[in-house]
């Protein structure tokens, strides 16, 4: 009975190593973020140029502006959410498979690639998941067009939320459980 116990716990352990799949597809899918966000800035900076035209009026140089701005957030964007990717690959690897050692050895790892639990994992993802969701926002704000008072108001609503959440977001990090944590 002891062997076949044996045998269902190995089993059972080595179960965790499908997780490898989830590693692999996110760390590939984190990859392809980083190419997309690195491709879309070298397409934004080969059309600097275009703004420097003499024939561009003051209107169209504006319109060509916000474009470019708006590129440069959705570059941003692109490169957040391969940050994501690979923080979440990272953090699965490390916590299903086993540790990196080659990060727990270099004094150039950065903390936000180690995690040593779930909850870990998915406090670093929200945090970067916030930038994204405020990149997300500064971009909408630049497309928007304020027809009255009310409309500037819920628009400074919206960035005191923002505002809310990043200290909030900044407290828990030292602060949790009454102690100061140490990064």
């Amino acid at each position: 009975m002891q062997f076949i116990e044996r045998l269902f716990e190995g089993l059972l352990w080595n179960s965790r190593l499908i997780v490898i799949f989830a590693v692999i597809a996110s760390l590939l899918t984190g990859f392809a973020m980083f190419f997309i966000a690195t491709v879309d800035a070298w397409y934004l900076l080969t059309h600097l140029g275009d703004y420097l035209a003499p024939a561009l009026t003051t209107s169209d140089r504006a319109d060509l502006r916000a474009t470019m701005v708006t590129h440069v957030v959705e570059i941003i964007d692109g490169y957040l959410l391969a940050t994501v990717m690979l923080i979440f690959s990272l953090g699965l690897y490390e916590l299903f498979i086993s540790k990196i050692e080659q990060a727990n050895k270099s004094e150039a790892s950065s903390s936000v690639l180690l995690i040593t639990s779930l909850d870990d994992l998915k406090s670093r993802l929200a945090k970067v998941i916030l930038m994204i969701l405020i990149v997300k926002f500064f971009e909408r704000a630049l497309e928007m067009d304020f027809a009255d008072a009310l409309e500037m108001l819920q628009f400074a609503g919206g960035i005191a939320l923002i505002g809310l959440a990043l200290y909030l977001s900044h407290a828990a990090d030292h602060h949790g459980n009454g102690k100061q944590k140490d990064h």
